[in-house]
């Protein structure tokens, strides 16, 4: 009774999947490596060939107070020269400066263009006349940015830490505020704190930095390589809701839509505004959804957002990643949307899952004995890319675990602290083998331009699209438009 038992509660196999592959060159197939800052060292950006044709030298416009514009110059500085790893040292290779990393300098742009604030923020010391006050300052500078957009290629703006009880309050954020009017005028800004002037480890704030700044002048660092086991002409689309409130009585959901190719790129987004008004606001709080009609038209403009960048030509098969479960209707919606596409797939990627796993080994004992069982804690938790099926349509996803392959000593744990927690992946629509469903969920984990980091803890079809559903959320009169993605990193 108890063995049966036993073998009833017993877990179903798990599968490894391997470390997915970055590209950084469009021409050579072998310029391919799992660490994205080791491929950047080792190959140069993914459009270096056509980067500097375009911008043969990345322009810096700086916007800070008076305070701080030695300090943002000095930064800009560090950038432009080497750096050996001195945290993180078995995953960040040496930063060898910008334009031996990107092939173009980075150079500061011409004196007109720059920015210098007043330290006191008009002098009031209440705090919403301060606001008012910032946002002023905000849509100044980025009308004059504008109006220079041929004289520099990013924007560093600088919110110093004296200004914190200013700059994100229940009611406003400054960083949100900056990244609509950016969009607004196609404008790129980079924000920057007072962490930045202090942080000891200077190699590794060079690569977060250099690839933000290279991505928002237009830049492509890396790309995925081909996915084994999917099929050519695979799309992927992230959704993200945020609930907008007109009145009192009246509630509508904003959804942003994220619009990828199979190798990650083409990286747009549709901010589209629900027509039908909100009926339940307790339930879209917990579970923000569209109405079929909804669902159908910011489907259908995402279709034609990828159509656009394609020659007219549909997906052969395309990706539907959200956070939270598909209502019938918004699958109704969908399925009419994209009647013209030969698969389509509707995933629920949940990051709340309560499992978590120890990866087990053999103790000193068990290794003289043949067929010893696995007793011991590993020094280092499961693989990342451990897949453990659950349903015929569900499975666990570690997206965050040991990662050997990118390291230069064997092993490699991001963070280096707690137990990992898995995501859980529900296909809702769709057939095909769940490996798969997976091992595309974890290399687009990858994609995320906006830091050195090997992954994110979510693909990024969910991240980018939960960031303009953020800033929406904070900015409600921000245009339900298409823009790239770069304006809001």
């Amino acid at each position: 009774m108890m063995k049966n038992s036993q073998a009833a509660a017993k877990l179903p196999p798990f599968t490894l999947l391997d470390e997915p592959q970055l590209s950084f060159s469009s021409e050579n197939k072998e310029s391919v490596d799992p660490n994205p800052l080791r491929g950047l060292s080792r190959f140069g950006p993914y459009t270096s060939s056509v980067f500097k044709a375009y911008t043969p030298q990345l322009r810096v416009a700086v916007v800070c107070p008076n305070s701080s514009w030695r300090q943002v110059g000095e930064l800009m500085k560090t950038l432009q020269v080497s750096h050996r790893s001195s945290d993180r040292k078995e995953y960040v290779p040496e930063y060898p400066g910008f334009h031996d990393l990107f092939g173009v300098p980075l150079v500061s742009a011409e004196a007109k263009v720059h920015i210098k604030w007043d330290d006191n923020l008009g002098g009031s010391n209440d705090v919403e006349a301060q606001q008012v006050y910032l946002l002023s300052l905000l849509k100044d500078a980025i009308q004059h940015l504008a109006s220079f957009s041929d004289l520099f290629d990013v924007a560093v703006v600088h919110f110093p830490e004296k200004w914190s009880s200013v700059t994100k309050t229940s009611n406003f954020d400054a960083h949100d505020a900056l990244k609509a009017l950016g969009a607004h005028y196609s404008t790129p800004t980079q924000v920057i704190n007072d962490r930045s002037f202090s942080f000891n480890y200077k190699a590794s704030i060079a690569w977060r930095l250099g690839i933000a700044l290279y991505v928002k002048a237009g830049g492509t660092p890396w790309k995925l390589a081909p996915i084994a086991g999917i099929p050519d002409d695979t799309a992927y689309i992230g959704l993200a809701y945020a609930l907008k409130k007109v009145s009192e009585e009246s509630h509508y959901v904003t959804c942003c839509s994220q619009v990828f190719d199979m190798d990650g790129g083409g990286m747009q987004f549709v901010a589209f505004e629900a027509r039908d008004p909100v009926k339940d606001i307790d339930e879209a709080k917990r579970n923000p959804f569209l109405s079929r009609d909804d669902m159908r038209a910011v489907l259908a403009r995402s279709l034609s957002l990828y159509q656009s960048r394609n020659g007219g030509a549909l997906p052969k098969r395309l990706v539907i990643h959200k956070t939270t479960a598909f209502k019938d209707e918004e699958v109704q919606g969908a399925l009419d949307a994209l009647h013209g596409v030969k698969e389509v797939e509707c995933i629920e990627i949940s990051s709340r899952s309560t499992w978590r796993g120890i990866w087990l080994i053999k103790s000193g004992d068990d290794k003289r004995e043949s067929g010893g069982s696995l007793t011991k804690p590993a020094g280092y938790p499961v693989p990342r890319g451990t897949v453990l099926l659950q349903t015929g349509s569900s499975a666990l996803l570690w997206v965050a675990g040991n990662a050997p392959s990118v390291s230069s000593t064997g092993n490699y744990y991001q963070g280096k602290k707690s137990i990992p927690k898995p995501l859980l992946l529900i296909r809702h629509v769709g057939s095909g083998s769940l490996e798969a469903m997976a091992l595309e969920a974890l290399a687009l984990t990858k994609m995320d331009w906006n830091n050195d980091a090997l992954y994110d803890p979510v693909p990024v079809t969910i991240r980018y699209s939960q960031r303009l559903a953020r800033t929406i959320s904070n900015i409600p009169d921000l245009p339900g438009n298409t823009y790239p993605y770069r304006l809001f990193m």
